[in-house]
């Protein structure tokens, strides 16, 4: 800083008290003419041995142009690491918020899929584009269907706003303040979910499922029978460590007989991000993907679509139809006034207007 201020003060001062390079030139005159330049011939005179007009003398008080070689003062690293900050919590606060939010795993109800004090990422935004798929691994919030209602917020609209930004900044590092659970998705909509076949195994629309590549080593498909048919905008839920996972089948005698609404999902589970020894992607398992599953899901709706997509077309073709008569029409209609107009040429009459 000293430096540029110093170089800044001996500019200003050759601006003020000397003219421009030609001028210095000029002082120093021709070797051959007396008192270098400074006798000469009366103002307007021309000619060889003449000296130029001098530069009007500076103005005295006026303030100079700033030299352009001065620099701009840059901004204290204290002053922009406070600002760097703040930016990076607001950016990090809305891709949470919107995009994508990472979640501590604290209990052994997912085991071995995700083990405690794995973190993930979960999407927010998939499930605005597709619906929830059997075998995703979802995150919900449980507050009024599994857990009791979460109490009503503060009136105080600071009060809450802090609330809500502390809880927020919280679940920056992937600790979730509310009641939010991981599980997997077994039956969405429609589906009738029972435990178990003769073999033992959870089956879905009549179809069993062969759980042996995400289930807990040991454990069963389930100890607890059940049978229910999934309500629309609903799910039911399991966790993959079934002796210990208190997942839907513990919730079997709540109003919603054990599913959660689709509504309290957060987003599906699809990376372990911690540790590095554990990253790696949450693939769906190919049992969710076997063709009777999805053949016999919501038998009845195939029967109700075929009407439907019927009652859809019939009215398509029509209109269709009619385009066609309406375009063959025109065509028609130009192709006579056009024989007309020839005809018209022929007879040497002058055609009409159109």
């Amino acid at each position: 800083m000293n430096d540029d201020r110093a170089a800044g003060d001996q500019a200003l001062t050759n601006a003020q008290g000397s003219s421009s390079p030609v001028g210095d030139g000029d002082r120093g005159g021709d070797p051959g003419t007396a008192g270098g330049g400074q006798s000469g011939s009366p103002q307007g005179s021309t000619g060889p041995g003449a000296a130029p007009e001098p530069h009007a003398a500076p103005v005295v008080g006026a303030s100079p142009a700033p030299p352009a070689s001065r620099r701009r003062k840059s901004v204290a690293w204290w002053v922009e690491l406070p600002i760097l900050v703040v930016l990076a919590l607001v950016l990090m606060l809305v891709i949470k918020t919107y995009a994508i939010q990472a979640f501590y795993i604290p209990s052994s109800s997912m085991e071995n899929t995700l083990d405690i004090g794995d973190k993930v990422l979960v999407n927010k935004l998939i499930y605005h584009f597709r619906s929830i798929d059997r075998g995703d691994v979802i995150v919900f919030n449980g507050d009024g269907s599994w857990d009791p209602a979460a109490p009503a917020n503060s009136s105080n609209p600071v009060t809450s706003g802090v609330d809500r930004l502390g809880r927020a900044i919280v679940g920056l590092f992937g600790i979730s303040p509310d009641q939010d659970f991981i599980k997997r998705v077994i039956g969405v909509p429609g589906d009738h979910v029972a435990c178990c076949d003769a073999s033992g195994r959870v089956t879905v629309n009549g179809v069993p499922l062969n759980e042996k590549s995400y289930l807990y080593p040991g454990n069963p498909p389930s100890v607890v029978k059940f049978s229910i048919t999934v309500r629309p905008g609903r799910l039911w839920v399991m966790g993959d460590h079934r002796s210990v996972s208190y997942d839907s089948r513990g919730h079997l005698g709540d109003p919603g007989g054990g599913t959660i609404p689709e509504s309290q999902v957060i987003g599906r589970a699809f990376v372990i991000m911690w540790p590095p020894s554990r990253a790696g992607l949450l693939r769906i398992p190919t049992t969710f993907e076997q063709q009777k599953l999805t053949a016999s899901a919501m038998p009845g709706s195939a029967a109700v679509a075929v009407p439907v997509a019927v009652a859809m077309a019939a009215p398509v073709g029509w209109l269709r139809r009619r385009a066609r008569r309406r375009g063959r029409r025109r065509t028609l209609s130009r192709m006579s006034f056009r024989r007309r107009m020839r005809r018209r040429v022929l007879r040497g009459r002058r055609p009409g207007r159109w």
